[in-house]
């Protein structure tokens, strides 16, 4: 049988493009460090996370720092993250590896840092727990992936990352507030 030297030329092709594709798939699933997410962020009663009754950082979500990393505790609710949301964005230092932790207070949400790593889903009842590291100041976008209702579309925030000094300088004023406000209640006593 005599194959026409076309053929032979189509038939490399279509093969090379077949080891191609492989390639690319199995670079990408396992090359760049892709992972699937697990339940290492732990569990959390959804009813409590709503009433803000948790005992944890949850009822006053935010940034801390713990261990020389920035922890930012985030509730997702119908429509908003908090903190994260209008007039009230995430802030963090420059240069700092932040871990992300977030539930849910209600539906299922989505997670994402615009130009990021970071993309999970908020399942309530769970804790998701994604890391990253910001290295140049300014804002990402923060967004709502999963369809969570007729307002999903309204559901973003930004994540606003600040120089060192700058921020250092903001947490002191905060601190500085939260002090003089806690001198004037204790003087009005």
């Amino acid at each position: 049988m005599q194959v026409h030297r076309f053929e032979k030329v189509w038939l490399g092709a279509a093969i090379l493009l077949i080891v191609g594709f492989i390639a690319t798939i199995a670079y990408g699933s396992v090359g760049v460090g892709v992972g699937m997410v697990d339940d290492s962020g732990g569990q959390i009663s959804a009813q409590a996370v709503q009433n803000g009754n948790t005992g944890t950082h949850f009822d006053d979500p935010g940034v801390v720092k713990e261990d020389g990393q920035y922890v930012v505790y985030v509730v997702a609710r119908q429509f908003q993250f908090v903190p994260g949301s209008g007039d009230n964005p995430v802030q963090v230092p420059a240069g700092a590896n932040v871990t992300f932790r977030v539930t849910s207070a209600d539906v299922v949400h989505g997670f994402s840092v615009v130009e990021t790593n970071i993309n999970t889903m908020v399942i309530p009842g769970q804790v998701s727990e994604v890391s990253a590291r910001f290295n140049e100041p300014g804002t990402y976008g923060l967004i709502c992936h999963e369809y969570c209702g007729a307002a999903h579309h309204t559901m973003g925030g930004s994540v606003e990352v600040v120089p060192p000094e700058e921020y250092d300088m903001q947490q002191e004023n905060i601190e500085q507030s939260a002090d003089d406000a806690q001198a004037k209640e204790e003087a009005d006593q």
